[in-house]
């Protein structure tokens, strides 16, 4: 299958957006009819006076967007979008199995953290749980199992702590 001709179809994107316009870029991508994707974590601030949750961006400076090649200048216009990630000015689509992995994550009870994208590991799929179907990398850390779900395109990556006998090898 031919990409090039492929420019009608909707496809997932990485937007690289203005330090701290993640939800900017969200909001107004959704005003414009544009199917956006802002994975989040909960965090506790704290100032002088009060401690508060907030709700932060799991990958700082990127926002997901599904959207055709033609609607390319819409969102490329929007306010807080610096650039969409691809090789020079040709955008490259992320797999839809990373984002429906993101996407399951997002839906799931389980907590879970941004974590440093990968290049090595074990490639293992979650055969029961919340998770299950989902593809990531097994890692170790202090005794504990994590699975690593990565998106390629902008070398970012989340954690979550995972039985491990309710994965197996790919």
């Amino acid at each position: 299958m031919n990409q090039s001709n492929q420019t009608n179809d909707p496809r997932w994107y990485a937007l690289r957006t203005r330090s701290r316009h993640e939800k900017i870029v969200r909001d107004q991508l959704t005003n414009q009819g544009i199917e956006p994707l802002l994975p989040t974590v909960k965090r506790l601030s704290q100032w002088k006076d009060r401690k508060k949750e907030v709700e932060v961006p799991l990958f700082s400076g990127y926002c997901f967007v599904r959207f055709a090649l033609e609607q390319k200048l819409p969102v490329l216009k929007t306010i807080g979008v610096v650039d969409i990630v691809g090789a020079g000015h040709c955008p490259e689509p992320i797999a839809d199995e990373e984002i429906g992995a993101i996407k399951t994550l997002m839906m799931s009870v389980l907590p879970y953290d941004p974590h440093p994208y990968l290049h090595e590991g074990m490639t293992v799929e979650v055969i029961r749980g919340p998770l299950q179907g989902v593809r990531g990398i097994l890692l170790r850390k202090e005794k504990r199992h994590r699975l690593v779900l990565g998106v390629r395109l902008i070398q970012q990556a989340a954690a979550v702590e995972i039985d491990v006998n309710d994965v197996a090898q790919v």
